[in-house]
């Protein structure tokens, strides 16, 4: 039995149709990245409680924190960027969130990512570190211009710096969008790291995101073998169908769901169970 969740802004700025669309598709749990169009770090406390008092009514659960953690260059100050880290933990604590999802810094254009390699190692040792005080687990997701946006280097972060509070989350359409086969490529190589996977896929001409299945993520293909593998975490729509950016991306409620039902399709046609 698959578990979905999904990036809840995607539906809308308001954490009340966040619920309402969400319950109406069937989710229990939800991504939260921003409520009321604030970052989920910078919500104040009381924020932070209309969110979980949300959650509760419509009974649904937090799968991760969609942090910008990681999402600076990586020769900007770390000092002020650890505190956040160790702020997001303690909002994944709150929130009973099992997973803070990360990044590996972004690379200036033009510089060789292999130049920065033991500074990001250092960077990303340090947050695992606070993620393990914390009891949680941090889910690294491949993002296009950061240290980790191909395999080889994603392995790397994850395999140097040999936490069990480190692990991978799987981005098809970011994969696309640096010229890689996601499955191809891949998949043999990270699965043994994957705890987390964001569904969207893209075309490999244009780099559009598109719904699951639509693309050259090879969508189906990493979907057969998870279930052959007995894969058992957390699936999150990710669709960024209407709007994408470097923060994040937004679809509305009707894209959503049609984001809900490509993927859905795809786990039905594969004879997996999901809720």
């Amino acid at each position: 039995m698959w578990t979905l969740s999904g990036f809840a802004d995607e539906i809308s700025p308001d954490v009340e149709t966040q619920c309402v669309v969400a319950s109406e598709l069937g989710l229990g749990f939800v991504e939260l990245r921003s409520a009321w169009g604030t970052n989920v770090l910078d919500l104040d406390d009381d924020q932070r409680e209309r969110v979980a008092g949300l959650l509760r009514t419509h009974d649904l659960r937090v799968s991760s924190i969609g942090s910008p953690v990681g999402k600076i260059f990586v020769d900007e100050d770390f000092d002020a960027h650890l505190v956040r880290m160790r702020h997001a933990a303690r909002v994944a604590q709150e929130l009973e969130a099992p997973y803070v999802r990360v990044f590996s810094f972004f690379v200036r254009p033009g510089t060789d990512p292999s130049s920065w390699r033991d500074v990001v190692l250092r960077r990303m040792a340090a947050l695992a570190e606070v993620a393990r005080a914390a009891g949680v687990v941090l889910v690294h997701e491949n993002e296009k211009d950061i240290y980790g946006d191909v395999p080889e280097r994603c392995l790397d972060v994850v395999e140097s710096v040999g936490s069990p509070h480190l692990a991978l989350a799987w981005d098809s359409a970011n994969f696309v969008q640096v010229g890689v086969r996601p499955f191809t490529d891949g998949y043999a190589l990270l699965r043994p790291y994957l705890e987390y996977v964001q569904v969207k896929d893209a075309l490999a001409a244009t780099g559009a995101v598109v719904p699951a299945g639509r693309g050259d993520g090879q969508v189906p293909e990493t979907v057969r073998a998870l279930r052959d593998d007995g894969f058992d975490g957390f699936f999150s729509l990710e669709p960024h169908l209407s709007e994408a950016h470097s923060l994040g991306g937004f679809s509305g409620p009707e894209l959503f769901t049609e984001a809900w039902e490509a993927f859905t399709t795809i786990l039905d046609a594969e004879a997996v169970p999901f809720r």
